[in-house]
């Protein structure tokens, strides 16, 4: 059954949930949240890296942009995620560099999201503690994908998202062990890892106790 939660509910808990600044602790979520077995000691340096979460305010629901990225790419090739990636010496902070990616990606530029708050840093299995950027992007937005990067941009209704009938958990072994990951598929895309573990953070801030 689609998560009831109805757009202008999902707006006043995104005003309400969120961080209104990017916090400073270490990531609080991660890819050893359901694999505390494989969590290296002791803990490695992170990279910082940031991810805007592109939603699309539409009447009827809000949607949720992603993109799947190129084949040929050395890293993660082919996997879906959010425009972003690691923090630049250019940029000013996360934020930047969130904004920065997602125009280099997709064509859509920092004067066509407003920012609406943060979510915890995720820290991953590759050494990389991500922050979550959260923003409207306008309704009216215009792609222009660097194809070297992207291979697909596409749209999921955040109703489905946040549905945890949806947030099922998949299972792989990975250097002789059995590594359980988030996974919410739909139509076709195979939304998992770190992605999805960033949406069910969403979730948990916006309908948790």
């Amino acid at each position: 059954m689609i998560h009831p939660a109805r757009p202008d509910d999902v707006r006043r808990r995104l005003a309400l949930r969120l961080y209104p600044a990017p916090p400073d602790e270490p990531p609080a979520r991660s890819d050893f949240d359901l694999n505390p077995d494989m969590r290296p000691s002791p803990a490695p340096s992170l990279v910082d890296a940031a991810v805007l979460v592109p939603l699309i305010d539409r009447v009827a629901d809000i949607g949720v942009l992603f993109t799947r990225r190129a084949d040929g790419l050395p890293d993660h090739a082919g996997q879906v995620s959010f425009p972003g990636g690691r923090v630049q010496a250019r940029d000013l902070d996360p934020l930047a560099a969130a904004l920065r990616e997602t125009e280099e990606e997709v064509g859509i530029g920092a004067a066509q999201v407003r920012v609406v708050g943060f979510l915890d840093r995720y820290e991953t299995r590759t050494g990389f503690s991500i922050l979550p950027v959260i923003g409207y992007v306008d309704a009216g937005f215009r792609l222009d994908v660097d194809t070297r990067e992207v291979a697909e941009v596409f749209e999921v209704p955040l109703s489905f998202l946040m549905d945890p009938a949806h947030h099922e958990r998949h299972s792989a072994i990975y250097q002789g062990k059995r590594r359980y990951y988030y996974a919410m598929p739909y139509g076709g895309h195979y939304i998992w890892g770190a992605t999805a573990g960033m949406l069910k953070s969403l979730y948990d801030t916006l309908y948790g106790s």
